[in-house]
């Protein structure tokens, strides 16, 4: 009789173990606006469960409307939506789906956004506004209560939501890459296309034990070196005799820059260059260098970054060019540009996604994912 009733109490553990694995399972709902279906497909696969059934689609007046299928009372929403060309489209689904999500009473509701758009946004420039803030703003406001992006354009962007934010980094596939796909990869350099993406190419050198080189100038006008701040008549001083040195009237005028020809620091003769950045979107400047490390001996050249927007005609550019292979991740759908350019390759990087999504459904600790991970990646 004991016997029996202790093989009871263990299949009602069990049973009861079951109702609980299947009830979490019931509560995450990944949703998925137009911007990439294909990317949520593949960690709705990878997570092994359904994708919520949602339509977002446009009136003949160009309004957005959001129409969710099932009931998402109490559950945790995953929206994923990313950002391609059609940028403001994009956004508006994704504020028009999180404030539906909000007012439908989801439990929580997370936007997965691997390429954040607006995010080269983020000084100030002249009369102009600082562009993520006010996105940020508007996400947290739509009803978002977590970002999941990777790879951002400046990491103190985080500091702009008023929700957590988890910046996940796409190195470690991009490393990876590197020693797996590359022949010979320890004849090889990594290039910084300008002097401000020399952290991240001294990054990827340590980690690779490789040697780094740096292309210093550029043909067209970097974002760093754009003119900061608004223009406002400096003020007259008045006449005061003190022991302050006058300098000339008014606001001395700072000297402007003047760009040296575009040269490599560093010896990249007989190697294979590797330029590494965050994004690819205009390419001219990526033309530019492979031209100069062609013309100073590296015998092919990879480029590899996180986002490939490839705008314009990208693929041209790149299909005439010195460049050897771009490799870039699928956080931005690029199949159009594939089809028309054979260099260009592609790492799915569904599977850190899916990953952060469980970690953060089941409340673990992330700090896997940012393992070696340093503020240059």
């Amino acid at each position: 009789m004991l016997l029996n009733k202790t093989r009871l109490v263990g299949f009602t553990n069990r049973s009861r173990k079951s109702n609980m694995e299947s009830h979490t399972t019931s509560d995450v709902v990944i949703l998925s606006g137009n911007s990439h279906p294909e990317l949520a497909d593949l960690i709705a696969d990878r997570l092994g469960v359904r994708k919520g059934g949602c339509s977002v689609y446009h009136k003949t007046n160009r309004e957005t409307m959001v129409e969710i299928a099932d009931s998402i009372r109490g559950k945790n929403i995953y929206i994923v939506q990313t950002g391609t060309k059609d940028v403001n489209n994009n956004i508006m689904e994704l504020l028009i789906m999180a404030y539906a999500c909000k007012t439908s009473s989801a439990r929580s509701i997370v936007g997965v956004i691997p390429y954040l758009p607006y995010s080269k946004q983020c000084k100030m420039r002249k009369r102009g506004c600082i562009v993520t803030k006010l996105l940020a703003k508007m996400m947290c406001k739509s009803g978002l209560t977590h970002i999941i992006t990777m790879d951002l354009h400046q990491k103190e962007i985080q500091g702009f939501f008023d929700c957590p934010v988890d910046n996940l980094r796409a190195s470690p596939f991009l490393l990876q890459y590197i020693q797996e796909s590359i022949p010979d990869y320890r004849n090889s350099v990594i290039v910084a296309r300008n002097p401000g993406s020399a952290k991240k190419a001294t990054s990827y050198a340590e980690r690779l034990r490789l040697a780094i080189a740096v292309i210093h100038g550029e043909q067209k006008e970097a974002e760093s070196d754009e003119v900061d701040g608004r223009y406002s008549p400096p003020c007259i001083p008045s006449v005061d005799r003190s022991r302050t040195m006058d300098v000339s009237v008014g606001v001395p005028v700072h000297p402007a820059k003047e760009k040296p020809p575009i040269n490599v620091v560093g010896d990249v003769g007989g190697r294979i260059a590797i330029m590494v950045d965050d994004m690819i979107d205009d390419v001219q400047s990526f033309v530019a260098a492979a031209e100069v490390l062609k013309e100073c001996g590296a015998y092919k050249i990879y480029v590899l970054a996180t986002h490939g927007l490839l705008s314009s005609d990208a693929p041209r550019l790149i299909e005439d060019s010195p460049i050897d292979e771009v490799v870039v991740t699928n956080t931005v759908p690029h199949e159009l540009q594939k089809m028309q350019c054979n260099k260009i390759k592609t790492i799915d990087i569904s599977v850190l996604l899916s990953e952060a999504i469980r970690r953060i459904h089941n409340k673990e600790s992330m700090s896997y994912l940012f393992k070696n991970v340093t503020l240059e990646d």
